[in-house]
């Protein structure tokens, strides 16, 4: 449904960037706070994203070969100058992370968060925890020493 107005010419790129932040990126990212994310689903939704992009945008004519082309992924993201859809799952994630953080020990949400299972995990490489993710992408963000900071932040 969405494509027929995404390829539409007389629509306006700035209208159909903002139809797809507010449905498509709402939708692909909700509950994205709780999400594990691996290599792959990485890749699978940053082509995902381009893909709905170059609908967006259409392609360019190329006046030194003089025919049409797609736009390459540095362009679009030149172009669009928004986060793409990883970075907002990573601060989906660290903002849930804060919002537990300062609320009381004796809640749901913050035992589950500490909870040590009683058991051991499986033999191999192990898949990433939550926590780990977290982790991760607070050291991306935030630099060294940003749990202090999250749960000193009240």
């Amino acid at each position: 449904m969405l494509q027929k107005f995404f390829t539409n010419k007389t629509i306006s790129n700035k209208l159909k960037s903002r139809l797809k932040n507010t449905t498509i990126d709402k939708t692909l990212t909700y509950a994205s706070e709780t999400w594990t994310l691996t290599q792959r689903d990485r890749k699978e939704l940053n082509i995902f994203e381009r893909k709905v992009y170059r609908r967006i945008l259409g392609p360019v004519c190329d006046n030194v070969k003089e025919n049409w082309r797609i736009l390459t992924n540095k362009e679009i993201y030149a172009s669009v100058r928004k986060p793409i859809i990883i970075e907002t799952i990573r601060l989906n994630r660290l903002r849930w992370f804060g919002h537990v953080q300062g609320i009381e020990e004796n809640r749901v949400p913050k035992r589950v968060l500490y909870m040590k299972f009683g058991t051991t995990r499986l033999r191999g490489r192990p898949r990433n925890r939550w926590q780990d993710e977290v982790r991760e992408d607070g050291r991306i963000v935030g630099g060294e020493g940003w749990q202090e900071k999250a749960h000193n932040r009240g």
